[in-house]
């Protein structure tokens, strides 16, 4: 087990720089186009397959770095580039962390590489589990997995919403219901191969920011997969819905988590290190504006009133990336997290990044609320962090729950 140090080695500096040019000379150039056209960037994405960011490879490494510092250190480089494009970047990742959670080993050799596709051909994925009745209440969830066992196919019936690469994707993960009498506890996730039939794209949606990244409707209906493409398998399955009847029999019990729930629990701190690259790349540019803009014959940050702003923004964001390293080190050895701190390091960071990338607006007054400045794009792409991945209220609720040992409602 590595032991928690807050100095990245050689090895990680090297990354994080390799990372941060490539962010700073591939993926700011193009972020406020993309953010107009509302379009999957795929020449860069194409880019960051071709350098070997965009792979099965390097986010295998990272995720195996043994100090769990990879994936956040990549994540808040990248992010600080532009939000919007990083997350068409990264948002395969919330599947195959699907895959890797809950599937076999036969499951992630065949479907994870299908995912990325080729630098020649590059590949999306999407994890599908929202739905309109059924976000942070994921105990309302309608899609219906039926097992048909004569065939030994599974059949899908269902919408899903605000699926990051919805309908685009090469390989789908959803999450259905498999047995509704047992709530969240009777769910289930699901492989849909490319060019399955009874899968489409429905309404794309329009969005206050991250536009760059593709957000839609998934809607399936009689969507047939063979059996192998549950993931975990069926034997799997029956075992756990098994102990979640016999505990439902006796009056509760243990908690049974389900595969969304593994799945966020996992890419939490990830979400907060995204969170902490925006709101460093928005203070950044404040700062540099607040040295080079001149009031009343001298820099404004000069001015209290815009210096101490840029200290607490500072605070602020290193506070947030230690929480999102703690996490993400207890995470890797192994530590559970008694005070739920991925929710926390979510929470915080989330909230920071909202809260920064406004004063950053703030501190460039009338620049800051035009397009030809970018902290107007950070401050719109911001707003996501608090939303998805669960809320910053279902953050505070699984925090409360969990210090408190008590079913606050």
């Amino acid at each position: 087990m590595a032991e928690f140090t807050m100095e990245l080695n050689d090895d990680q500096k090297q990354v994080r720089d390799w990372i941060h040019g490539f962010a700073a000379d591939v993926i700011r150039p193009a972020a406020a186009e993309w953010d107009e056209r509302e379009e999957t960037p795929w020449p860069v994405i194409q880019e960051a397959a071709k350098v070997g960011i965009y792979s099965l490879d390097f986010y295998a490494q990272q995720f195996f770095d043994p100090t769990g510092l990879g994936i956040p250190m990549a994540m808040e480089e990248l992010f600080w580039g532009d939000a919007g494009i990083a997350l068409s970047i990264v948002g395969t990742g919330l599947a195959a962390i699907g895959v890797v959670a809950n599937g076999t080993e036969e499951q992630i050799g065949t479907w994870i590489p299908q995912m990325y596709g080729t630098p020649d051909d590059v590949k999306v994925a999407a994890f599908c589990s929202s739905e309109p009745d059924a976000g942070s209440d994921v105990g309302s969830m309608r899609t219906r997995a039926v097992y048909d066992q004569a065939k030994d196919e599974w059949v899908l019936n269902g919408t899903k919403t605000w699926a990051t690469n919805g309908g685009i994707a090469n390989v789908h993960i959803v999450v259905a219901v498999v047995d509704p009498e047992l709530g969240s506890k009777g769910h289930a996730s699901f492989i849909v191969p490319p060019n399955t039939p009874g899968l489409s794209q429905g309404q794309k949606f329009k969005k206050h920011g991250i536009r760059a990244s593709h957000t839609a409707e998934v809607v399936l209906e009689d969507v047939r997969v063979p059996g192998s493409c549950l993931l975990g398998g069926k034997d799997k399955l029956d075992e756990r819905l098994a102990r979640a009847r016999e505990r439902a029999r006796a009056g509760g019990g243990e908690r049974v988590k389900n595969a969304a729930m593994a799945t966020f629990e996992a890419s939490r701190p990830a979400v907060g290190a995204m969170a902490v690259g925006t709101a460093r790349a928005a203070y950044e540019v404040a700062l540099d504006y607040a040295k080079t803009r001149t009031q009343f014959g001298r820099p404004i940050i000069d001015n209290q009133g815009v210096a101490f702003q840029l200290a607490d923004m500072r605070t602020s964001i290193d506070a947030a990336r230690l929480l999102v390293w703690r996490a993400s080190w207890m995470a890797v050895a192994g530590k559970p997290f008694t005070s739920a701190e991925g929710s926390m390091s979510k929470l915080f960071a989330s909230e920071v990044a909202k809260k920064v990338t406004g004063q950053a607006v703030q501190i460039l007054g009338g620049n800051g609320f035009t397009r030809e400045y970018p902290v107007e794009r950070m401050h719109r792409d911001s707003a996501i962090y608090t939303i998805f991945e669960g809320t910053s209220e279902i953050q505070r609720l699984v925090i409360a729950r969990t210090i408190s040992q008590m079913p606050i409602r």
